[in-house]
């Protein structure tokens, strides 16, 4: 049975050791950018799912679970959620702290 160029893989052997190679860029200054928030804490004790605030919101359930991760976010979607939360504009340190 002939296989075309096309078709061919690489040895099973190889395909593994190139598999377990790390990516070069994997956790290079991710440190410097997670900030620290308490989104998920509040949200837990008002009883809301992710799904809830993302609703609330009008932001994905993505959008909340990075945010709680750490990752940062437009201002914008900071002033979504805590109006979504019941907090007013001037509360923002209570659930980011920066």
């Amino acid at each position: 049975m002939r296989m075309d160029s096309i078709t061919k893989r690489r040895p099973k052997e190889k395909m593994a050791q190139h598999d377990a190679l790390p990516h070069p860029n994997i956790g290079i200054g991710r440190q410097s950018k997670m900030a620290k928030n308490s989104l998920k804490k509040i949200r837990e004790s008002r009883l809301m799912s992710k799904s809830e605030l993302a609703r609330e919101a009008n932001v994905s359930p993505i959008t909340i679970t990075r945010i709680e991760e750490g990752k940062p976010c437009r201002m914008e979607t900071k002033r979504k959620i805590l109006l979504a939360l019941g907090y007013s504009l001037s509360d923002a340190k209570k659930i980011f702290s920066e």
